[in-house]
């Protein structure tokens, strides 16, 4: 199989891990691509018809996105815990939580990179960061528990996104008020699948 992916992305980073994780880069190779919004590479479009990053081109099949869906099928493939049944609703909304932050945050990013000065609305970035540290203070006031308990994706997702904010947006200070979420970070940070993914 096939990852293609850049780095940066952090929805390609949380596939990333969970290959780590999961020890499958010896079934998974990483292809980097250059795609943006505005161009996107006919490999990818070729996998994926959105033209997004991460796709998982397979033999067996055809390509598989987004990285909710790559994840969980990486997961199933192996018989892995990342999705455990007993929590299955909670960590889908904490990882759907994560994404939300990778989405508004994302989003951010491509309005400073790829509009026009004169095109960019302040308004509707402060709103997406509005999104974003929602999510974050929800993070850290209603799931501590949960992100302190066994492994699982969405753990992994969240971890991915505010590295992301940390890579783009660090000058938001996402961790001012969300002390115990950022403690819980750092610890997080030291592990492998989090090191060899670091851009």
């Amino acid at each position: 199989m096939k990852l293609l992916m850049s780095a940066a992305s952090p929805f390609v980073r949380k596939v990333r891990v969970t290959l780590r994780e999961l020890d499958l880069l010896d079934q998974v190779q990483e292809v980097a691509v250059t795609t943006t919004p505005l161009a996107s590479d006919p490999t990818v479009v070729a996998a994926n018809p959105t033209g997004k990053i991460p796709a998982l081109v397979r033999a067996s099949g055809p390509a598989i996105y987004d990285s909710r869906v790559i994840t969980r099928f990486l997961n199933d493939h192996v018989g892995g815990k990342l999705y455990p049944q007993a929590r299955i609703w909670d960590v889908l909304t904490l990882e759907a939580t994560a994404d939300a932050i990778m989405d508004a945050t994302v989003a951010m990013t491509y309005e400073a990179r790829f509009r026009s000065e004169a095109m960019q609305s302040s308004d509707w970035v402060e709103a997406q960061w509005g999104k974003a540290s929602r999510c974050i203070a929800a993070i850290d006031s209603r799931w501590m528990s949960h992100l302190n308990g066994p492994l699982d994706m969405g753990q992994i997702a969240v971890a991915c996104a505010l590295c992301y904010v940390d890579l783009r947006h660090d000058s938001r200070g996402w961790r001012n008020g969300n002390d115990t979420l950022a403690e819980w970070h750092s610890r997080f940070m030291t592990r492998d699948s989090m090191k060899d993914t670091e851009v």
